[in-house]
């Protein structure tokens, strides 16, 4: 080759790094030292899953994490000063945590907004029946699920039972190997003929997602709840509660599954829950280790995003806007001035590109695993409905902020604009008047009973999270 084709093909290189845009698996830019702390980082964040399998429970483990960390329970109208570490929990499903900044609050805070309830079965409110002598829960699901995928696969109970006398029973039963599981029942290929004829959104229907949780009558009995009957006189001499308990109880059966390591290489997460988990334990754990911001550092755990964020525990509900309007409240300001310089980080997972199923996605505008945490300017269905729509300003904010703390990042979308979508608290934030962008955590097999995750874009998303911080 010529010294001028050389020269050429030097320039062109130069020219290529400077104007293109090249996606790169970002395992091949980290060193061994970095991807050793992203495996490290997620040996926590497997536990925090393990133990926090519903709202209810990642909001009583955020919590003791919170007060081990120096976190205090917030009092409105109290005294505090930079660096200042305070949680509060609303109702046990929610939860905010705030570290106090050097800048006085009508500066605006920095936020970021993630939920902790996923898809799963719950229990209806008089679920328990017995048919042919088999014993069963009665459920409907919550959220977005591929129902079929919840048929015979091992499933714990968790929840609170309230009696009628007003006293408060929590119960975990499943987790442990020595104790009973539960499962929902399927047919056998052989006799499914008729099954496999209907849409596969209806191969498993809502009123067939029953929960298999015993067969034993007593030994003389001739009633027909008897199996029934024997289930219950279990259940009230373990817990106390009686059938019409159920009326006033919260129990959603989950997988039984531990989350564990994915791979040869080890270097996937696989586990319930994390579709929006892994944004809420990365943004736990980036304001765990805030200390002393510039401007006041919140962090909101949400429940119900899954169902459209309704109810008084979601970001529907006005209790974020509450909680900053009383942080404006102590310093004379109005909140619509706080909420009108804040920023947030609407952290919530995005759909990874599945090279079994492609055609979904459009490969210039996908997220792909190990390619850092994923930038999402909107989100919504077909024509941007129901999302925030992040304006060029913010997006270039957020970029040149992750550019200049070496944080690895990728842009990415919930897939074909008419193949479907999806949304997120953003749009609730948004209308708060406050800049909003979504930030997560790139899955696959979303909304499965088992989700994916690589460990070094978790790792990315908490790095990012605690860069929006400081």
């Amino acid at each position: 080759m010529s010294e001028n084709s050389k020269k050429e093909n030097k320039v062109i290189k130069e020219l290529k790094e400077k104007l293109l845009y090249e996606r790169k698996n970002i395992c091949q830019t980290m060193t061994v030292e970095q991807i050793k702390k992203a495996d490290e980082f997620c040996e926590g964040y497997k536990k925090f899953l393990n133990k926090g399998k519903t709202e209810r429970e990642a909001c009583n483990e955020t919590a003791a994490i919170a007060k081990s960390s120096g976190f205090s329970e917030y009092k409105p109208g109290g005294k505090y000063k930079a660096g200042d570490r305070v949680y509060s929990i609303n109702r046990g499903k929610a939860v905010i945590l705030a570290v106090f900044g050097s800048e006085p609050i009508e500066n605006g805070v920095n936020l970021i907004a993630s939920h902790i309830d996923s898809p799963r079965l719950d229990l209806k409110q008089n679920p328990l029946f017995e048919d042919n002598g088999l014993v069963y829960f009665k459920t409907h699901y919550y959220g977005g699920v591929k129902k079929y995928q919840w048929t015979a696969v091992p499933l714990a109970l968790h929840g609170v039972v309230v009696k009628g006398d007003g006293s408060i029973v929590n119960i975990v039963i499943g987790e442990d190997e020595n104790e009973p599981a539960f499962s929902v029942t399927d047919l056998l290929p052989h006799l499914a003929e008729q099954q496999y004829k209907r849409p596969a959104n209806e191969l498993i229907k809502g009123e067939e997602l029953n929960i298999l949780i015993g067969s034993r009558p007593f030994k003389d009995g001739e009633d027909s709840d008897s199996a029934k009957l024997a289930v219950m006189k279990i259940l009230h001499d373990k817990y106390g509660i009686t059938e019409h308990d159920f009326v006033s109880a919260e129990l959603e059966a989950v997988p039984a599954a531990k989350a564990r390591d994915i791979g040869f290489d080890r270097s996937i997460v696989g586990g319930y829950g994390q579709d929006d988990r892994v944004c809420a334990y990365t943004s736990l754990k980036a304001i765990i280790e805030t200390t002393s911001p510039k401007k006041t550092a919140i962090c909101v755990l949400a429940d119900k995003e899954e169902i459209g964020s309704y109810g008084n525990t979601g970001l529907g509900s006005d209790y974020l806007e509450h909680f900053i309007n009383d942080l404006a409240n102590a310093e004379g300001v109005h909140k619509r001035h706080v909420l009108g310089n804040s920023k947030c980080l609407s952290a919530d997972v995005c759909a990874a590109l599945d090279p079994t199923f492609p055609d979904v996605s459009e490969k210039n505008n996908a997220a792909y695993l190990n390619h850092g945490t994923v930038i999402t300017k909107y989100t919504g269905s077909k024509g941007k409905a129901g999302t925030n729509d992040a304006g060029a300003e913010y997006v270039g904010e957020i970029r040149k902020l992750f550019d200049a703390n070496d944080i690895l990042w990728q842009t990415g979308e919930l897939g074909k604009v008419d193949a479907g979508g999806g949304g997120t608290v953003a749009m609730f934030i948004a209308k708060m008047n406050v800049d909003t962008i979504d930030i997560g955590v790139p899955v696959l097999s979303m909304h499965a009973p088992m989700e994916l995750t690589a460990k070094t874009d978790v790792y990315m998303t908490y790095k990012g999270f605690k860069a929006f911080y400081h």
